[in-house]
């Protein structure tokens, strides 16, 4: 469902209100504050200026999931910068290690080639990308509104808020304060492993305080799933895994168990076939990687795979990446290991935040 200006908060109805449409912006707020909608928003009213409008992200399923909220240009960082320079030179754009680009080179055309029109980008979990992409942005002199929230940076190619400001260069900066999506147990595991100076306030509705299972093997977790989703047919059931092997295992248990749920599996863009894109408009288990998790949102989410994150558990980027995951649920948790152990994450989590099943 598309929501309108009228359906958001009053914060979030201030915001939009207040940003201006001239210069640079950064948007900060907690999971469950609505970024991902208020980029689309955003994106939309520059548009009604009547300046060209590219609404960008770093995850191919979050693109997915923003073009549920408008009708603006969408795209990833990734195939918006291929674009920008094949229109330019006619050819891709120079390639760097770990997929990303050669920015020297990119930074020395966007120096001599103007925008052959006026445009403006909009990025959601901006923190998401790297200082170069910014800093790139800031030589094409274009606006930019980013919406971020540095806690929850758990990529190899990431910015913290100063980061961004510094490379954009005179950025305003919004604050939002309030999250809307989970239920405070959910919230209240959530900020066991939030990593800033000043852990967002709990919400107020009430729900199941989020549980700890162990499983024999993905066979347990796949009977688990179908009961879950046989009680709650209108549920989004979000299935979060480390890798993809575990992906297409647990998807191809479901199917055996239960192939009239018809679940999805999405691995990545470079996959081939149906699991390149969600339907994101049917409930059901989806079940998709880690690195996808950031800016979606589910009724229930399961993290089935903790046994898997070994290291320290105090470690910050551990810590981001649970804070990620638990905030993707709106009404339940569940998480999950297999073994003998409670791993090393979880281990010392009091019952009163998460209840063992076992």
């Amino acid at each position: 469902m598309t929501l309108t200006y009228l359906d958001l908060s009053e914060e979030q109805q201030d915001l939009l209100r207040d940003l201006p449409f001239e210069g640079h912006h950064l948007v900060t707020g907690p999971p469950g504050s609505g970024k991902s909608v208020l980029a689309a928003q955003r994106a939309g009213l520059l548009a009604l200026t009547g300046v060209r409008v590219h609404l960008l992200t770093r995850s191919n399923l979050l693109r997915q999931t923003l073009a549920a909220h408008g009708n603006v240009e969408i795209s990833t960082v990734h195939a918006w910068i291929q674009a920008w320079h094949r229109a330019r030179t006619g050819e891709g754009a120079p390639q760097a290690a770990e997929d990303w680009f050669d920015w020297s080179q990119l930074f020395a055309l966007a120096a001599v080639e103007a925008p052959a029109e006026p445009f403006a980008v909009v990025v959601d979990e901006g923190q998401d990308l790297p200082r170069s992409f910014y800093r790139l942005c800031h030589l094409l002199g274009v606006p930019v509104t980013v919406f971020a929230d540095e806690c929850q940076r758990i990529t190899d190619t990431q910015s913290t808020l100063d980061e961004i400001s510094t490379a954009l260069r005179d950025c305003a900066r919004h604050e939002l304060t309030t999250g809307h999506r989970t239920t405070r147990p959910v919230a209240a595991l959530a900020v066991r492993f939030h990593t800033g100076a000043t852990p967002p306030p709990l919400p107020s509705r009430a729900g199941p305080v989020p549980r700890l299972w162990r499983y024999a093997d993905q066979r347990a977790l796949a009977a688990q799933l179908v009961a879950h989703a046989e009680r709650h047919p209108q549920r989004t059931i979000g299935v979060i895994l480390r890798t993809t092997r575990q992906q297409l295992a647990l998807h191809e248990h479901l199917e055996r168990a239960a192939p009239r749920l018809r679940s999805q599996v999405y691995v990545g863009a470079a996959a081939e076939g149906r699991h390149r894109t969600l339907d994101l408009r049917r409930p059901g288990i989806r079940v998709i990687n880690r690195a996808s998790a950031k800016g979606l949102e589910f009724d229930s989410v399961f993290v089935p795979d903790i046994h898997t994150d070994s290291g320290d558990p105090g470690a910050a980027a551990l810590r981001m990446t649970y804070y990620v995951l638990l905030t993707r649920a709106r009404e339940e948790v569940h998480l999950g290991y297999e073994g003998h152990r409670e791993p090393q994450p979880v281990a010392s989590i009091p019952a009163d935040l998460l209840v063992r099943a076992v």
